[in-house]
């Protein structure tokens, strides 16, 4: 095991014991060597995983996503295995696609030189369709003050205490993520939805949902709901009686 995935997996133990800090796990890199299908094979058999760190924006167009509209401090690199895979147990999908992770860049395997850092936002895991083993990362820069598009899971709580679901009703979920341009300081991994007053065809809108003022949401019709509390069958065949 190299040095610096010793000292990340040191970084990881203190996090499983504060689980509520967002930014317990640095993601250790270093530069690709090679490039392209053969050398991206080599990197995989030595337990490393190519990633792909990009700049988000693109002139013109603050909610770009696509990672060849700019090419501005894209850096080719790979990532421990062991490492990624750790952080994927702490920080479970869909929430590492909406949290901010600091990354940083050595000179080379068992270095301790840095020769850059900064926070990240995961993009993209691409897989092997038959194995499920990641085959590569893309990751967008995320430091403060820049706007990056983000799927926002939602969570949805107080179903125990909810007056529609206690008269027999049930929660019919519509929307499981929310789509905001976020200021990067400000990107929430998840947001919770409180379900505990509605009654039976109560629901909730998209933009009635509480979020930081700066997050824009981004969908053409806010009126949208995100769930409601439904009558079972039951009552709705004693209600037309």
């Amino acid at each position: 095991m190299s040095t610096w995935w010793r000292a990340a997996a040191g970084s990881l133990k203190r996090a499983a014991e504060t689980p509520k800090l967002r930014s317990y796990h640095t993601i250790q890199a270093i530069p690709r060597e090679v490039t392209g299908s053969r050398g991206s094979a080599r990197d995989r058999a030595q337990g490393r995983i190519p990633a792909v760190v990009f700049s988000q924006t693109k002139p013109g167009d603050p909610t770009s996503i696509s990672p060849s509209s700019s090419v501005s401090r894209k850096r080719l690199l790979t990532t421990e295995k062991k490492q990624i895979k750790a952080i994927l147990n702490s920080v479970q999908l869909p929430f590492f696609y909406s949290t901010t992770f600091p990354l940083q860049i050595r000179a080379g395997s068992g270095s301790s030189t840095l020769i850059e850092s900064g926070r990240v936002l995961p993009i993209k895991i691409h897989r092997n369709e038959e194995t499920g083993e990641i085959m590569n990362l893309v990751f967008a820069w995320a430091e403060d003050g820049k706007e990056i598009k983000v799927d926002v899971p939602l969570v949805f709580k107080g179903e125990d205490v909810c007056p529609g679901i206690q008269k027999g009703g049930y929660l019919h979920i519509v929307r499981r993520s929310l789509r905001y341009l976020c200021p990067a300081e400000h990107i929430p991994p998840k947001i919770e939805v409180d379900v505990s007053k509605l009654d039976i065809e109560d629901k909730i809108l998209m933009h009635e949902i509480d979020v930081h003022p700066t997050l824009k949401l981004l969908s053409k019709n806010e009126a949208m709901p995100v769930c409601k509390i439904m009558a079972s069958k039951m009552q709705d065949s004693e209600s037309a009686q």
